[in-house]
């Protein structure tokens, strides 16, 4: 056999190496949300250091191709939505995420952060009210909104 043949031949592995351990930042091969749950951790991290307001997890791996996870949280006022806006594209970016874009940040009413796989949109009380985003994607909304619907229908 020439050494050209033998190369030639594909190889074959009798023993099986265990697998390795995912390193930080790595998604686990047989786990494909692996990278997009570790971004919803640390942004569900940010919105709660940020004191953010009915924080809402939709999963829309499997309804949608647009993302992997929608957040849906509200703030007390302009400046609160604003500053949560803005802390949270950092850590999305600090995160590794790339093109992190922001919509909405003039008039801080709704702010929608795109950061791939995870999508963040951040409300004022009233405009997340009108939109009723969580209705569309079919999750129950909060009792107290559920109220506050109810009375809006009996007038």
């Amino acid at each position: 056999m020439t050494r050209n043949q033998h190369r030639s031949r594909p190889a074959i592995r009798t023993k099986t190496r265990a697998p390795k351990a995912a390193k930080p930042g790595k998604a686990v091969k047989n786990e494909p949300l692996a990278l997009s749950k570790q971004l919803l951790e640390q942004v569900l991290v940010s919105l709660d250091d940020d004191k953010a307001e009915d924080v809402v997890t939709i999963e829309l791996s499997g309804k949608s191709t647009i993302a992997d996870f929608m957040v849906v949280a509200s703030g007390g006022s302009h400046r609160h939505v604003s500053a949560m806006a803005e802390h949270l594209c950092a850590v999305v970016k600090a995160a590794g995420m790339r093109g992190v874009a922001m919509e909405g940040a003039a008039r801080a009413d709704w702010i929608l952060i795109d950061g791939g796989d995870v999508i963040v949109h951040l409300f004022r009380p009233e405009v997340r009210e009108f939109y009723g985003l969580e209705k569309m994607w079919g999750v129950d909304m909060s009792r107290e909104a559920k109220a506050a619907e109810g009375a809006r229908k009996s007038r």
